[in-house]
């Protein structure tokens, strides 16, 4: 990965973990238990239930909306292993290669997530039901996230890890053991995404609570950071080991790095969110 501190200075409780399993952790893994109290934590209490929590729709058809916003996003990491998953979680009811096997109600909900990331969305779609709609919300959430996470930070599938990561992810359902998590802010608003924003832009951390806020809405930072949130926002493929190098350069620490690209990639999910949010209150209206 492009950040050292992700590949090698987790706790040791999380050290423990990677030598018992194997010791070569995928990087989407060392991400989530890096500082899980930041960021991570947060986005599993909505990711769990979210891809595999009872739902209107299948694992595997949750498993397809994750892999076309990964292909929405140009992540390779993210697309091909929402691939595989898509398979080793379908019964018959989906092909990923083929979007004419999901049903009508996924072909219409998925083409308004997509509209979503545009200034004009169109309407939610009246073939679904609303709760329908909030948990492909959810899905979306999580991997608009991810994803940008995963461009910016250079993820890659070593050897091996496509087949045993994906495996690992559908049997456990995306879970993590508690002692893994543990630690950090634990403010609870009631709400899982009301607990991301607070630990993403409010709870202490390195960086100001203004700094992470400005890299979420792209007002306030001094270049060479401000063009890189922008970015993490909006073309997190075209991030190379240059860009973070030259941030290096610039004076900004890794940890500095780690957290404004965490902030302008929940900023900008979240922003997507929202504008889903409306979209549905206005339909109600």
């Amino acid at each position: 990965m492009r950040l050292p501190n992700l590949d090698n200075q987790h706790r040791l409780r999380a050290r423990a973990f990677f030598a018992a399993t194997g010791g070569d952790a995928p990087d989407i893994v060392r991400t989530l238990l890096y500082r899980p109290g930041f960021f991570s934590r947060p986005l599993l209490a909505i990711t769990v239930p979210a891809m595999r929590g009872a739902s209107y729709w299948t694992a595997a058809e949750r498993e397809y909306i994750a892999m076309r916003t990964a292909q929405l996003h140009q992540c390779p990491f993210c697309a091909t292993s929402h691939t595989e998953l898509v398979r080793i979680a379908a019964h018959g009811e989906i092909t990923p290669d083929d979007p004419q096997s999901a049903r009508p109600e996924l072909r219409s909900v998925r083409a308004f997530l997509d509209s979503t990331q545009t200034t004009t969305p169109t309407a939610p779609p009246g073939d679904v039901p609303d709760s329908a709609i909030q948990e492909a919300l959810r899905v979306d959430l999580v991997w608009n996230v991810v994803n940008r996470l995963a461009n910016a930070f250079g993820f890659v599938l070593r050897d091996g890890q496509l087949e045993s990561g994906t495996r690992s992810l559908h049997k456990f359902g995306y879970r993590f053991p508690g002692f893994l998590l543990a630690g950090g802010d634990r403010t609870d608003h009631g709400d899982p995404v009301a607990n991301l924003r607070h630990a993403v832009f409010e709870a202490p951390a390195t960086t100001e609570p203004a700094l992470r806020q400005a890299a979420a809405t792209d007002t306030g930072l001094a270049e060479p950071m401000q063009a890189y949130t922008n970015l993490v926002r909006v073309a997190s493929y075209r991030i190379t080991d240059t860009t973070i190098a030259d941030l290096k350069k610039a004076g900004h620490s890794d940890e500095e790095i780690y957290e404004l690209t965490v902030a302008a990639a929940v900023g900008a999910a979240l922003h997507t969110y929202d504008t889903a949010q409306q979209a549905l209150t206005n339909k109600s209206a």
